[in-house]
């Protein structure tokens, strides 16, 4: 056992981890909170680091009075400096039917994020999917641009001057689809047009002006075909917008990955680069990372993840224009990657994945050092 601990450490350490030992259990809770958390190393060089929140496991009332001992709300309270709900402000959570909004779990979210002295992004005003189950039948090109400006007037001017940003218009872009400019087909295309996207960053700006507003999508950080084609169109729908005066911040880079898979490279630095040169921000949003086919036990599978977020994370945060990362998540335990029984989500050795920086029991993961050790190589002029 002490020969396989000495093994797993080395694989760690070369994956570009940092105190190891903590993981395995050889050191004491301290090696990863206060001065050595992610929050306190990401912001020690100008970053933020955070993770998507799920109102229904935190104990706020108890975090409020300083007395919980939930482990998911400390953890969350401890490493990060920035939150997102990860469902809580989707429209299917939202709006139960077309003329109520239920407001309860997003507003845990928020004062947890206030005691904890956090930032919040909002996730997300328009989305193709997980619209409720009335839109179909309500939704149609009368009444469409209503629907979506109230909606957006509502919930962003809900939380007007609280929110670090927005998530405007998420995943609109296929590059597989008929159009030339690339639009996904989605209910708010057909019913509005492809103004649709104007309208919603307008009416943000409108409900909430000092929100950094943005733009986010998935599948475009690779420098394969596909992926220099969906960065091509998401190129031309933001140049787009900056040239008709539509506001926008902001791009949010997903960056879900698969393990192994080759990583991002030159054609998503030029990327954020254009970005800059138009005075916008690049955030990593989403961030986690799917072993399911990574080769070995989970000793490789750690490793793998580990070395996935450091190479990543040393990457893009080399430009000054990236200073925000989000974990879709912060533990496995509540990882979709876990929960969705799908196969391409499932090892076939049965091993539970972990795609996050800690593990189901709240327990750093390689990635964690991985992650901290990427945080302490930025230089942010």
């Amino acid at each position: 056992m002490q020969s396989s601990r000495r093994q797993f450490g080395k694989a760690i350490l070369a994956a570009g981890g940092a105190s190891v030992f903590s993981h395995l259990g050889f050191a004491q809770e301290e090696q990863w909170t206060g001065s050595n958390s992610l929050r306190a190393h990401a912001a020690a060089h100008g970053l933020m680091y955070g993770a998507a929140a799920r109102p229904e496991f935190m104990d706020v009332e108890g975090f409020a009075a300083g007395t919980t001992t939930d482990p998911y709300t400390r953890l969350l309270a401890e490493q990060c400096n920035i939150i997102v709900p990860e469902t809580a402000l989707k429209w299917n959570v939202l709006r139960p039917a077309p003329d109520k909004f239920d407001f309860a779990p997003a507003d845990k979210v928020m004062r947890f994020a206030e005691l904890a002295h956090q930032r919040v992004r909002g996730h997300n005003l328009c989305w193709y999917a997980f619209l409720p189950g009335w839109f179909e039948k309500t939704a149609n090109k009368e009444n469409a641009r209503t629907l979506l400006t109230d909606h957006i007037n509502t919930v962003a001017g809900r939380y007007r001057g609280k929110m670090h940003s927005w998530d405007v218009v998420n995943e609109a872009i296929d590059p597989k689809s008929s159009r030339q400019d690339g639009l996904r087909k989605s209910l708010w295309l057909d019913l509005i047009g492809p103004d649709y996207i104007d309208l919603a960053f307008t009416t943000a700006a409108q409900a909430d002006p000092k929100a950094k507003l943005t733009y986010n999508d998935f599948g475009f950080e690779l420098d394969t075909p596909d992926d220099n084609a969906k960065r091509a169109k998401i190129l031309a729908l933001v140049k787009g917008l900056k040239a008709r005066g539509v506001p926008i911040h902001a791009v949010g880079i997903q960056s879900h990955f698969l393990a192994p898979q080759p990583m991002p490279g030159g054609g998503l630095i030029k990327f954020i680069r254009e970005l800059r040169s138009m005075g916008l921000e690049a955030y990593v949003t989403e961030m986690d990372i799917n072993a399911a086919r990574y080769p070995g036990g989970p000793e490789e599978m750690d490793s793998g993840v580990a070395k996935g977020y450091r190479d990543y994370l040393r990457l893009v945060l080399a430009e000054p224009n990236v200073p925000l990362v989000m974990t879709w998540g912060i533990t496995s335990a509540h990882t979709y990657i876990n929960i969705i029984k799908q196969a391409w989500l499932m090892r076939l050795d049965g091993v539970p994945q972990r795609p996050l920086p800690f593990d189901d029991a709240y327990r750093p993961t390689p990635a964690f050092f991985a992650m901290r050790n990427a945080f302490d190589s930025t230089s942010r002029s």
